[in-house]
């Protein structure tokens, strides 16, 4: 019997278009032996959109976007209907990134309707997705990451002043400037000067409520997949070579100027420290499904963590993918259908749980 597989994808967050790609390589690579592909549509106001079941190849991810006259706030309610009252095995794959997306608000509600999904739960979503919290915990571990703070727009508001002082005597210049809760390098940008450090503040509290700020690491960026839930397996070490040491928007999406060098110029003792250290990470921020661990790697290959992404980028050139085909052959089909076993594997395990005491 074949299954369905509700792809979720757009969404309210800024990495709108991002999705996009991602979902149409993942519609496009689906088994259609095993499964009944269904996009779901959403805009950037939230609402939601069915596109039934989708046979043929999505030749350009704008085909995915359904025009704003046949998409209102009520026509979540079909998508919701269509989903519980399926009674064929049914799993969503939510191929969102960024707020609403990747960062647990989804994934509970999907919880609340009670279907499976592929990639992580509530409380890893949520975690991985606040740069302040993951970085608080990964301390906690003793896990090493480049020195951080971070603020909320209220405190940045009463004691700006302050905030840039205390900023200034624990992090040198250049100074990375984040949103806490973004993705994709999108309101992201590099301080030389305090100056720089206010108007990139400023700029980031377009973006959340909460800025992260970083002392800048020189090295090289590289990028490991973890998949799994009780068990997770490791990838290769990837490495991007760039012709910018900042990886911006237009850099990883739109120049096409990023080769893949996998697996990375390291040696086999840097590459199995940083693979066990990923695997370290995974459990410690209660991952499952899958996620992409960041690392920055200076010359002397002392490594960094950078952060980890839930849903990373999964288009046909997204370093997840590649990676698992670097690593033991597995192609992108497959790697879909490993995830997806995932999920089932997770949904079925929390499904036995006692949430009700019993009656005697």
């Amino acid at each position: 019997m074949k299954k369905d597989v509700y792809v979720l994808c757009g969404g309210k967050s800024v990495e709108h278009d991002v999705s996009l790609i991602s979902a149409s390589g993942i519609i496009n690579s689906l088994n259609r032996e095993k499964y009944r592909v269904k996009p779901i549509y959403i805009n950037e106001k939230g609402h939601w959109k069915g596109l039934g079941v989708v046979k043929d190849k999505i030749e350009n991810p704008k085909d995915l976007i359904v025009d704003n006259d046949s998409i209102n706030e009520a026509s979540i309610s079909e998508v919701i209907e269509d989903i519980i009252n399926n009674k064929s095995e049914k799993i969503v794959f939510p191929a969102l990134h960024g707020t609403y997306g990747e960062d647990g608000n989804v994934q509970g509600f999907l919880n609340v309707l009670n279907v499976p999904f592929v990639g992580n739960d509530v409380t890893s979503s949520a975690v991985c997705m606040d740069k302040g919290v993951s970085k608080d915990i990964l301390e906690l571990k003793n896990i090493p990451q480049t020195k951080y703070s971070y603020m909320t727009e209220i405190e940045w508001r009463k004691e700006r002043e302050k905030l840039i002082l205390e900023i200034e005597r624990d992090l040198n210049y250049p100074i990375f400037v984040k949103p806490s809760r973004s993705g994709s390098s999108i309101g992201i940008n590099k301080a030389e000067n305090q100056r720089e450090l206010i108007k990139f503040i400023e700029n980031a509290f377009l973006f959340d409520t909460k800025v992260v700020v970083e002392e800048e690491i020189i090295g090289r960026e590289m990028q490991v997949s973890v998949i799994g839930n009780e068990e997770p397996r490791v990838s290769v070490v990837g490495e991007f070579i760039q012709e910018k040491r900042f990886m911006d928007y237009n850099s990883k999406y739109i120049d096409g100027k990023l080769i893949q060098v996998i697996p990375a110029n390291i040696t086999d003792i840097t590459s199995k420290k940083m693979r066990d250290l990923s695997l370290e990470v995974y459990r410690s921020l209660g991952c499952n499904g899958l996620a992409r661990v960041d690392f920055f790697v200076c010359e002397n290959e002392n490594y960094y963590i950078c952060e980890v992404n839930t849903m990373p980028g999964f288009t046909m050139k997204s370093m997840t993918p590649i990676l698992w085909n670097k690593t033991d052959g597995t192609t992108y089909s497959e790697l879909l259908d490993i995830l997806i076993d995932y999920a089932f594997d997770f949904y079925s395990k929390k499904e036995s749980l006692v949430y009700v005491r019993k009656a005697n």
